[in-house]
């Protein structure tokens, strides 16, 4: 859609005295052939029904608004930034709403009412969930969706919604990361395993106000039809945390760590039956490898109650 005439964002900024507050990890794009080039990335927007986390003063949202969206639900922590998301809710003839609340407790499943479940097993829905993300949210906020997706709860309701996220450069590297990659780590395995991931391109910190000490990475998450483990997520996440929690040593370290004092046997069952060998390093071992580390522990779980209940410490 062709917005009306409004002031730039950065005039936005001026006008309502707004200033990005760093111990929130806040960062504004000001430049909106940038915001375009990210938005651009979640591919046809055209009808769609989009939620945007964290949009701050509008630049996103009114690059989102152009190129075609048809319901986009704003979540807005910060009151600071409501009278300039209403300004633009005026001129986007209610095609704007604002949710002035929490995104880590924001209930995603009421957010698109109208819009109707479909199939996991068919085409991504035209429904998407877009943020620049404060720095400091950002990893645990992944986390909470892949869960959702895991579930297929939340946004994923609807179906496989695609998520267009960015992140610290170095998160960004981490989450697409290959085997063997120094950045390998608990996030490559727990976003790799449920999504195909897709590192955009990276946004140099000095294009944004204030201009972060880091570059920033615009990653798309795609959900897979099937997960690459087929294990409960909550599982998943306490194998490949113990594992990588151990990043410098040997990954029988971290599966050891799984078990109680003394169980070492058990340590030694899950080896012996994932076939995976106990001197490889967190960073070497496949999806296949970490998905027959899932699945032996999961029926060792089984076997003996209150393993899954035990962590180390």
């Amino acid at each position: 859609m062709r917005l009306p005439p409004l002031p730039t964002i950065r005039e936005i900024i001026r006008l309502y005295g707004l200033r990005a507050e760093k111990q929130l990890s806040q960062n504004f794009i000001l430049d909106l052939n940038l915001t375009d080039k990210i938005v651009r990335q979640a591919g046809n927007l055209q009808g769609a029904s989009v939620c945007e986390v964290g949009p701050g003063p509008g630049g996103l949202t009114r690059s989102i608004l152009k190129q075609g969206a048809a319901d986009v639900l704003v979540v807005e922590k910060d009151d600071r930034f409501l009278p300039s998301l209403e300004l633009l809710r005026e001129a986007s003839e209610e095609k704007l709403r604002i949710a002035h609340d929490d995104i880590l407790r924001y209930n995603l499943e009421t957010a698109f009412p109208k819009i109707p479940k479909s199939d996991w097993h068919g085409e991504p829905p035209n429904v998407h969930v877009i943020g620049n993300l404060p720095f400091n949210v950002s990893t645990p906020l992944i986390i909470k969706w892949l869960e959702a997706v895991a579930n297929q709860s939340g946004p994923f309701i609807y179906g496989r919604s695609k998520m267009l996220l960015t992140f610290q450069k170095e998160v960004a590297e981490r989450i697409v990361a290959g085997v063997d990659s120094p950045q390998r780590s608990r996030l490559s395995i727990m976003s790799q395993y449920l999504c195909e991931v897709k590192l955009c391109f990276v946004i140099p910190g000095k294009a944004c106000v204030p201009p972060p000490d880091v570059d920033i990475g615009v990653v798309i998450f795609t959900p897979l039809i099937e997960p690459q483990i087929q294990v409960p997520f909550k599982m998943v996440e306490k194998v490949v945390r113990q594992v990588f929690h151990y990043r410098q040593k040997y990954c029988r370290r971290g599966i050891a760590s799984l078990f109680p004092y003394g169980r070492s046997d058990l340590a030694e069952e899950m080896f012996e039956l994932s076939d995976v060998h106990p001197t490889r390093r967190p960073t070497s071992l496949t999806m296949e490898d970490f998905a027959k580390l899932c699945y032996t522990y999961q029926n060792i779980c089984k076997r003996i109650p209150g393993i899954f209940e035990y962590y180390y410490r």
